[in-house]
Formats: structure tokens, C-alpha cells, sequence
């Protein structure tokens, strides 16, 4: 597991070698909104050190992972979503995942929502 994948969108994202609407960003994570949204706010949240899959997370992953998680209610705060969310990561191929960089998905705002 490298820090950085030449081949990987979110990777060359994190570079700015491809633009994102950004949500937040620190010296761990970045936040951007999702370019096909299921639901009024939809934010990915990604480490910026490249990890494939939840599967690949271990023991010294676990502050990042709790940041990533408490990031959640923050970002929807910020974007006014008052009224619940989601919080979703898809790990590997059976569970749906797209991108193989870690990320999870913060979706809310009102109903119905194209997704989920």
C-alpha cells in the first residue's frame, strides 16, 4: 500500500491534477461533492494517503478511520442537511465499489433521493 497512486481519479484528485467542488480538506482528508449525487448533499470523504479497500484498513488506521467518521456530522452541519444523512463505504468488488481508494460517501437532505 503506497501513498499515492498514479492511476487512481481520487489520487489525482487529491494532486488538483483533476478538479473537485471541495467540501473540506486538512492534512489527512479530503471532502468533495460527488459529480453524480443520489441525493440533494453527497460528499465523498477520502484519506489522502491512498488505502484500496476498507479491507485494507489495519490497527494503525484506526485515528483516521474515527476522523473520517466524525467528519460526517460536520460536513452536513455545514451544508445544511438538518434533518438525518447516511454515512456508506462500499469495500471491494461484491460490495459494490468503483474506485478503489477508500472513501465513504455522506448523502443527505430531503426525500425521495435517486438512491438508496
Amino acid at each position: 500500500m503506497s501513498d499515492h497512486d498514479p492511476n487512481c481519479i481520487f489520487c489525482k484528485i487529491i494532486a488538483g491534477q483533476i478538479p473537485s467542488r471541495k467540501a473540506y480538506e486538512d492534512e489527512h482528508l479530503l471532502s468533495f461533492h460527488d459529480i453524480n449525487p443520489w441525493a440533494p448533499v453527497h460528499v465523498l470523504v477520502i484519506p489522502k494517503r491512498h488505502i484500496a479497500t476498507l479491507a485494507d484498513i489495519g490497527p494503525g488506521d484506526q485515528e483516521l478511520m474515527g476522523r473520517m467518521l466524525a467528519l460526517a456530522p460536520r460536513l452536513m452541519r455545514e451544508l445544511g442537511v438538518t434533518n438525518g444523512f447516511r454515512t456508506l463505504i462500499n469495500t471491494g468488488k461484491d460490495g459494490m465499489q468503483e474506485v478503489y481508494h477508500l472513501h465513504m460517501h455522506v448523502i443527505g437532505g430531503p426525500r425521495p433521493w435517486a438512491k438508496g
